[in-house]
C-alpha cells in the first residue's frame, strides 16, 4: 500500500465544514501510483442543521484543488448525498468508504464501513463494465498507459466483488490478471502519463485480454450469489437522521 502525506493542518485551513472522513482514492489506492501522480482525496462532510433545514443552503458537494509539490485534488460530499450514492451500483463510492488509505476518520465512519457491505450488489457488475469500456476507449485514443491500468483494475475489482462481495481495489491484491501486469505497473512508477513500455504486449493480445475479462465479469455477474438490491436503506436512513439532530 501507498502511503500518502499531507502538509499538516491543510483539511483544517480549506474546508468549511467538519469531516466524516477522508481518505485517499485514484493510483495510490488502486497500486500503481507515479511520482508526480495526483492525490485524490475523498470524503463526506457534515452540514450545520441551519444550511440543512433553512432557505439558504450548504453546498452539497466541494472541491478543492491545491499543489504542494503534487497537485491534491479533494472532493467531499454531504452526508445524505454520498448515502444515496451508497445505496446505489455505485462502485466508486464504495471503494472511497472502505479504503484503506484513511487520512481522517470518526465514528461516523466507522458506520459507513460497516454498512457498506449492506450496499453491495450483483448490479455493481454494471459500474465496472462502464467504468472499463470507458477506460479502454481512452487507453485506444491515447495510446497512454494509465488508462490501461484502469481497465484491468475495473475488471479484475468486478470480478472479484461478484465472486466474494469483497472490494478490493489495489490491483497487486487481485488475481487473475494477465502475467504482464506487473511489468505496466513498474513501468506506470515512471511517468503518470507515460505509453507503453518496449516489449509491452501488442494491441491485438491486449485487446484480446480484456475481451475475455469482460466476458468474465458478465459471467460472475450472472452466476452471482449477491442480491439484487441493497438492504441498508433503512439503516442509512436513521444514520443521517441521528447525524443531523445530534442524538
Amino acid at each position: 500500500m501507498n502511503e500518502v502525506r499531507l502538509p499538516e493542518g491543510l483539511l483544517d485551513r480549506s474546508h468549511p465544514y467538519p469531516r466524516a472522513f477522508i481518505t485517499v482514492s485514484g493510483a495510490h489506492l488502486y497500486g500503481f501510483p507515479s511520482a508526480d501522480s495526483d492525490i485524490d482525496l475523498r470524503g463526506v462532510h457534515l452540514l450545520p442543521l441551519e444550511e440543512i433545514v433553512g432557505l439558504r443552503t450548504g453546498e452539497e458537494t466541494i472541491t478543492r484543488t491545491w499543489v504542494e509539490g503534487a497537485e491534491i485534488d479533494l472532493v467531499t460530499h454531504e452526508l445524505a448525498k454520498f448515502c444515496r450514492m451508497m445505496l446505489s451500483r455505485n462502485g466508486y463510492v464504495l471503494e472511497q468508504v472502505l479504503s484503506p488509505l484513511v487520512m481522517a476518520s470518526s465514528p461516523l465512519h466507522e458506520e459507513l464501513v460497516a454498512l457498506a457491505p449492506r450496499c453491495v450488489t450483483r448490479l455493481h457488475a454494471h459500474h465496472y463494465l462502464g467504468f472499463a469500456r470507458n477506460q479502454w476507449r481512452l487507453f485506444q485514443k491515447s495510446g497512454e498507459l494509465k488508462p490501461l491500468l484502469y481497465t484491468f483494475r475495473v475488471l479484475l475489482t468486478g470480478v472479484h466483488l461478484m465472486r466474494t462481495g469483497e472490494l478490493v481495489a489495489d490491483l497487486h491484491l487481485l488475481e487473475g490478471g494477465p502475467a504482464y501486469l506487473a511489468e505496466l505497473i513498474e513501468a506506470k512508477r515512471a511517468a503518470e502519463h507515460g505509453s507503453l513500455p518496449t516489449g509491452a504486449p501488442d494491441a491485438e493480445r491486449l485487446g484480446a485480454d480484456v475481451v475475455a475479462l469482460t466476458g468474465r465479469l458478465e459471467e460472475e455477474r450472472d452466476r452471482s450469489a449477491l442480491p439484487a438490491e441493497p438492504d441498508a436503506h433503512d439503516a442509512l436512513h436513521d444514520l443521517v437522521v441521528r447525524t443531523r439532530l445530534g442524538t
